[in-house]
């Protein structure tokens, strides 16, 4: 379904659910009943950059409501409706699974972690220009590894 999505301009139309579960030789409702049931998959038109902000916990206390804000000042009001280029659009989703990068949002299939709202504010223009920002770690930290400081055991004397 993600290939149906991304061949569709980050949507899948109901005729493609019919298509695919044709191709398959199953039964439509088992295709549909996947599409709907997963939040990373879209029913309905988005935007060419479509952010995904996550909200749950971690990314709630380390500052994912404003990154809401930032979202609803520059893209659009409400989730799911596009910018005035109409290059945008965004929505909150539950855990991205980036926890100890938080936090964070994803834009399209991109992973954008350690936000703060200068950052956020910077991605979303770029956006608005028709540009993909470089994905990962605003803080420029290599995968899960600390901000600072040693970042295996091995470095550390007697361990």
């Amino acid at each position: 379904m993600f290939l149906v999505q991304k061949q569709n301009d980050n949507w899948i139309p109901l005729a493609a659910i019919k298509y695919v579960a044709k191709f398959l030789g199953v039964p439509y409702i088992q295709v549909y009943e996947v599409s709907t049931f997963y939040s990373m998959f879209n029913l309905s038109p988005v935007g060419k950059y479509f952010v995904q902000v996550c909200t749950t916990t971690p990314c709630m206390m380390r500052g994912s409501k404003k990154i809401v804000d930032i979202c609803k000042k520059h893209i659009s009001k409400n989730p799911y409706e596009l910018s005035e280029n109409k290059l945008c659009s965004w929505t909150e989703v539950e855990c991205l699974g980036a926890c100890v990068n938080a936090p964070m949002m994803q834009i399209n299939q991109d992973y954008f972690e350690d936000l703060d709202e200068n950052k956020t504010e910077e991605i979303i223009q770029t956006l608005l220009k028709d540009r993909l920002p470089k994905p990962g770690s605003a803080k420029n930290r290599k995968n899960t590894a600390p901000e600072k400081g040693k970042t295996t055991l091995l470095e550390v004397k007697n361990a």
